[in-house]
């Protein structure tokens, strides 16, 4: 029995969990897109403000930097599925493919398992960072918003190496 003829024939007939994280990463990604052009918006409205003679915008730096942070954080699941990582393969380039591969999924466990941990604690950091109340200097914005992206990158990044692990490779390629 093929791999292929267990699993529904939606989403071309890739596993329905590399579906729905396909989905999950885009949808991050996509909201991550919203942020940085909206911050793109804000500041190019605060720079012609300035420039004509009015009061720009208060605190536009510190939303280029929270921006960022969120931005970071909304792309990971999407650089994880389509595994935009690093990667060396000099050790591994004139190795078999059936073995290269079954390197490639102990390093996706690895992947799985370090995004994992990286949640766990930044999960924390946001706790402490919410408790202790810190704010940004100029708009007054609590710091620990600047954790919710990123939690939700480590997580999803954390489900979609783990997803990568036990579905064979041919499914986790990048288009199909």
């Amino acid at each position: 029995m093929q791999f292929g003829a267990i699993w529904p024939a939606h989403g071309g007939g890739r596993p329905p969990v590399l579906v729905w994280t396909d989905r999950l990463s885009r949808v991050l990604a996509g909201a991550g897109g919203i942020v940085i052009f909206a911050v793109a918006l804000t500041v190019t409205a605060s720079v012609i403000m300035r420039n004509i003679g009015l009061r720009g915008i208060s605190g536009d730096f510190e939303l280029v930097e929270m921006s960022c942070a969120f931005a970071a954080g909304l792309f990971l699941p999407l650089c994880q599925l389509t595994k935009g990582h690093v990667m060396v393969d000099l050790f591994t380039n004139w190795m078999p493919s059936v073995v290269t591969a079954q390197i490639d999924r102990i390093w996706l466990l690895a992947f799985a398992i370090g995004w994992a941990i990286l949640c766990y604690f930044m999960i924390h950091g946001l706790i402490e960072m919410r408790d202790y109340g810190d704010r940004s200097m100029l708009m007054s914005l609590p710091l620990w918003w600047a954790y919710v992206p990123a939690v939700l990158g480590a997580g999803g990044s954390s489900l979609i190496a783990f997803a990568q692990t036990i579905v064979p490779s041919k499914f986790t390629a990048v288009g199909g």
